[in-house]
């Protein structure tokens, strides 16, 4: 469980700061809320990432567009059954392609885009199980049993490098928009390309804090 919910955790990580790298407006917004939040604490805690609202908005969305396990755990069929004209017989092998439903336009609008913001219109959709257009962790009682350390690893660690560092790219003359977004496929969908970032320890004046070590 630990080894899949950090294996999940870092590919998610590498997903939001390339999206986030890509949306310049984006990243200003989401270290606004955190800097503001946290304020000159010597620490980011899990009291502060409660909150964070349109932090949450950022990973839900990045789990939207780039759900780390995108055709989910398989199930299996317990009877046969007719679906739109298809025979499934019992014990039929059944996988989720999540990334295709998070992406149906039937559900979403403009679903190819990073819209943080659309989770604050309707914070009711949540990755519990019971939006079956959104499903990054899948759903019913067989869903992912390491969302919670999953999750909130993946938070608090992102809250910490946005609150301490400004980023950048490490090449003169690349623009946000080169970065390469293509996928290799795996147990886990990861970047085809590593995401290379510069960071900067962020300047908050005369009354900057002291990290804990």
């Amino acid at each position: 469980m630990f080894a899949g919910g950090g294996d999940t955790s870092s590919t998610l990580l590498e997903w939001t700061f390339a999206e986030l790298m890509r949306h310049k407006n984006i990243m200003k917004k989401v270290q606004e809320e955190i800097r503001k939040v946290v304020g000159y604490k010597s620490k980011v805690d899990e009291n502060d990432v409660n909150e964070m609202n349109y932090l949450k908005c950022v990973v839900k969305e990045t789990m939207r567009l780039h759900p780390p396990a995108p055709l989910l755990i398989h199930r299996e069929t317990l009877s046969d059954v007719r679906v739109k004209g298809f025979d499934i017989p019992s014990k039929t092998r059944v996988f989720v392609n999540a990334w295709t439903i998070q992406r149906d336009p039937e559900f979403w609008n403009k679903p190819d885009e990073f819209i943080p913001e659309r989770f604050e219109e309707q914070p009711e959709i949540d990755f519990k199980g019971q939006d079956l257009q959104y499903i990054p962790f899948g759903a019913g009682r067989r869903g992912c049993p390491g969302i919670s350390f999953g999750l909130g690893s993946t938070e608090l660690l992102l809250a910490n490098l946005l609150y301490w560092f400004d980023w950048k790219l490490p090449k003169i003359g690349v623009h946000m928009q080169d970065i390469d977004m293509s996928e290799i496929h795996g147990l886990t969908v990861s970047k085809k390309v590593p995401l290379h970032l510069e960071p900067t320890l962020h300047s908050f004046g005369s009354q900057r804090p002291l990290p804990i070590m």
